[in-house]
């Protein structure tokens, strides 16, 4: 167990007043077998294969190609010009596609 010694310390008062029994049931208090989960909320968070989304709404902004990126014609994915491992003719080709 971690010790932080920066924290401040307990007075021998504040120690006697922790007694074992005491810790022992905020032990069992906290590992309580008892899940507080709302079902129909944890369901809702769940997509399955084949859905029909066609009621959702995309939040996600789309930036244009900067100056400094490229697109590898291998994988198709927008990389920053320090992850060009190799261009021939206009294709460009990332790190990862190289290896």
């Amino acid at each position: 167990m971690a010790t932080d010694y920066d924290a401040p310390r307990k007075t021998e008062e504040e120690q006697s007043e922790d007694s074992i029994e005491e810790l022992k049931a905020r032990r069992h208090e906290k590992n309580s077998g008892k899940v507080d989960e709302d079902e129909t909320e944890a369901a809702e968070s769940f997509e399955l294969p084949g859905a029909d989304l066609s009621h959702e709404e995309l939040a996600v902004q789309v930036v244009p190609k900067q100056l400094d990126e490229f697109t590898c014609s291998s994988c198709f994915l927008v990389h920053h010009r320090s992850q060009l491992a190799s261009e021939k003719n206009g294709t460009f080709i990332c790190r990862d596609c190289a290896y």
